[in-house]
């Protein structure tokens, strides 16, 4: 209660614009054909269909004047909807444009996006965006707020630059969304980015957030059809291995074929036999100096169609009970054949309902596993839910274990001085074949996010010693997690800096039986300025401490003994606008580390000549000095690019790190020549120094050429 009583009593400098609570909304029409998706508005249609033209800056002011004026028209079919943009801007040769290849970030180009809740819940919804060059960009949200951006749907678009500034033409199927076919309004917004002014365009927003919270309504919508909402992916696989030390070769040819189903507009059944996943993006490299194991996410395409949908108590990492990268991957990280995996999906009613059913081949000395994983929340009040979660099966092991598991999820966007409360409880029990008792896990948390002003949290986890989700991640058991975060935003009236941050961040994770400290860490950001053409330094200090109870073996022949430790660290950062041709950062880490030294570099450079080449550069280095000896660790990653066309591109990726002493090479040409069907060409070759002497030879070489095509019915 006094957290708050603290943000309610704290925001009288925030700008009383932003407390504005009035909705707007559009009545579209439907469109009496198609219009083709070319980049251009020229069919009659488009000059027929209402504007929406009422836009305002989110940043650096909101609820500014924009800088530049834009219109949307949106209309729809039967099958689609349909969104075109005109977007003036007085100096069109400055647009920014600078990638072309489909499906990568386009955060340092200009741009558009769509805000999508066709349910009209602000609970659930898609994004869909488009730079100058046609490049689609999309996600789904995990809630209101949050967005998963692995996610990839099936839509069109076509932009086109002219001396009025740039255009956009977006087609969306419905056989692409989930929706409510009753409904006959839908929440939408629309924003806008201008990269070289660093600025944002809306058409809602509050608090300089443009999410599910801050929408329009689109009424109008009526007689809406998916088709037969059926789509039918089959796929080949040719795959050619290298024999090795300890690989064996092989040629293999294997179909595949995936399946997704809509039973209703808002429910979806998705099968998937002999699944398939070379295709998939290779982890980056990272050295681990901690006792903890590492997270990597998911980017499998079959895990993360209505992924929002499995998501448990907002937990990002630590007590999740569903980790969908513990099917399909061994704990060495080798793939592990899936037979057949089915996924039921979506919303009935005012239930959100995910359920998935996978079999995996036996591997190892493990047989084969089915695992299960079912999903039901209900929506409560206006914008918070009430769920549950089991799950059943344990891939890494022949033991029986399943978690059972309840969450609470609060939200109120309309919190005082324009800012969210967001809250969140849940408890979770596993049971495990062998064990009994101290398997519970339980944690909450209270969060007011804001981009001005004062914003805060706290929160607790409580793992006991036996919890164990075998099909989630956890990394500590046997603890209890404190932690808390508290700070400010200042946004300096005409000044060439955009914000100052300042804060406090604590965690403090304590052994549940005896109260000691197993680790403890407090930040300040002691400053974080970003300026208004996009560059940003930072100073921060931390104060961490770590109780083991064993040793920890930090590096072949180095071991810290058990103790309570306690080190310092400075930290300085500085990052260059990403919108610029050339630009990177710079990370440094200086100070005690256990009972020695630690000396940190990193950074990341950036070289954009034009759309069609880019590269990118990324180094972290460790130098750490310790009284039982030192070591230096590198890893090194290196991105060249050769983007031929919006359809074909070429993408190699050598990555390095001396603790494996590995280089590994991911070298994939991919054409999409349409949304929906692509190919790939993939070649995986590492080399690794045996004996470590820098003499390399190739330890692993496979080349997969894989097709898909997706049949929509």
């Amino acid at each position: 209660m006094a957290l708050l009583m603290f943000f309610t009593s704290g925001h009288a400098q925030v700008d009383q614009a932003a407390n504005a609570t009035e909705e707007k909304e559009v009545r579209i029409q439907r469109a009496a054909e198609a219009p083709v998706i070319d980049g251009v508005l020229s069919e009659e249609i488009w000059a027929r269909a209402p504007v929406i033209d009422d836009f305002h800056q989110v940043n650096p002011v909101e609820f500014a004047e924009a800088s530049e004026r834009t219109e949307v028209r949106v209309l729809y079919g039967r099958d689609a909807l349909y969104v075109g943009v005109r977007m003036f801007d007085s100096e069109p040769e400055l647009i920014t444009a600078r990638v072309l290849r489909q499906n990568q970030g386009i955060g340092s180009d200009d741009r558009f996006f769509i805000h999508l809740d066709p349910f009209n819940t602000r609970r659930g919804g898609y994004l869909f965006g488009v730079n100058p060059n046609g490049v689609r960009f999309d996600g789904i949200y995990e809630g209101t707020t949050q967005t998963q951006f692995d996610w990839t749907g099936i839509w069109q678009a076509a932009a086109s630059t002219d001396d009025l500034g740039w255009v956009v033409e977006i087609e969306i199927p419905f056989k692409t969304i989930s929706f409510d076919p009753a409904a006959d309004t839908w929440r939408m917004n629309f924003a806008r980015n201008i990269a070289r002014k660093n600025e944002s365009i809306a058409w809602n927003s509050r608090n300089r957030n443009t999410d599910l919270s801050t929408m329009g309504n689109i009424r109008g919508i009526s007689q809406i059809e998916q088709g037969r909402g059926l789509d039918i992916v089959p796929s080949a696989t040719y795959r050619d291995r290298r024999a090795f030390e300890g690989v064996t070769a092989n040629t293999r040819f294997e179909p595949s074929v995936d399946a997704f189903y809509k039973i209703t507009p808002q429910l979806n059944a998705s099968l998937t036999l002999n699944t398939d996943f070379s295709a998939t993006d290779v982890d980056s490299r990272q050295v681990n100096l901690t006792r903890f194991s590492l997270f990597f996410p998911e980017q499998r395409d079959f895990f993360l169609q209505d992924v929002d949908l499995f998501q448990f108590g907002r937990i990002s990492q630590d007590g999740r009970p569903f980790f969908s990268r513990r099917l399909g991957i061994s704990a060495s990280g080798q793939e592990v054949p899936i037979d057949v995996g089915a996924k039921l999906s979506g919303r009935v009613g005012r239930f959100d309902l995910g359920m998935l059913a996978v079999r995996q081949e036996a591997f190892e000395d493990v047989d084969a596993t089915t695992a299960v994983i079912a999903r039901v929340a209900a929506n409560v009040l206006d914008q918070s839910s009430i769920g549950m979660i089991m799950t059943d099966g344990d891939p890494a092991s022949n033991a029986d274990n399943s978690v059972a598991g309840i969450d609470f999820r609060y939200l109120n966007s309309a919190f005082a001085g324009g800012r969210s409360l967001e809250g969140v409880a849940w408890f979770q029990q596993s049971n495990s074949e062998g064990i009994s008792g101290d398997d519970t896990a339980a944690g909450f948390n209270l969060r007011v996010p804001s981009n001005t002003g004062l914003r805060g949290g706290i929160g607790m986890t409580r793992i006991e010693e036996n919890f164990d989700p075998a099909l989630g991640f956890v990394r500590r058991t046997g603890i209890t997690e404190f932690n808390f975060d508290l700070g400010h935003i200042w946004r300096p009236q005409r000044s060439v800096i955009r914000t100052i941050r300042t804060g406090i961040d604590g965690n403090r994770i304590e052994y549940l039986e005896t109260g000691d400290i197993q680790s403890e860490q407090l930040q300040l950001e002691l400053i974080d300025v970003n300026l208004n053409s996009g560059d940003s330094v930072g100073l921060s200090y931390s104060r961490s401490k770590e109780g083991l109870r064993f040793p920890f073996t930090i590096s072949p022949g180095i071991v810290i003994d058990p103790g309570l430790y306690t080190f310092e660290n400075i930290n300085l950062n500085f990052r260059a606008a990403n919108q610029r041709a050339i630009g990177g950062g710079v990370f440094l880490n200086d100070g005690e580390f256990y009972d020695g030294d630690r000396f940190s570099i990193g950074g990341f450079f950036n070289w954009r000549p034009s759309r069609h080449f880019r590269t990118n550069f990324n180094y972290q280095y460790n130098d750490i000095q310790l009284p039982d000896g030192s070591f230096k660790t590198r890893v090194v990653r290196l991105t060249l690019e050769a983007v031929f066309s919006s359809t074909m591109s070429w993408i190699n990726l050598i990555q390095y790190d001396n603790v494996s002493e590995t280089i590994g090479l991911n070298s994939r040409l991919h054409w999409i020549p349409r949304a929906g069907r692509e190919a790939f060409l993939v070649l995986n070759h590492n080399l690794q120094d045996y004996d470590r002497d820098n003499s390399f030879h190739s330890s692993f070489s496979e080349l997969t050429l894989k097709y898909s095509y997706t049949f929509r019915f």
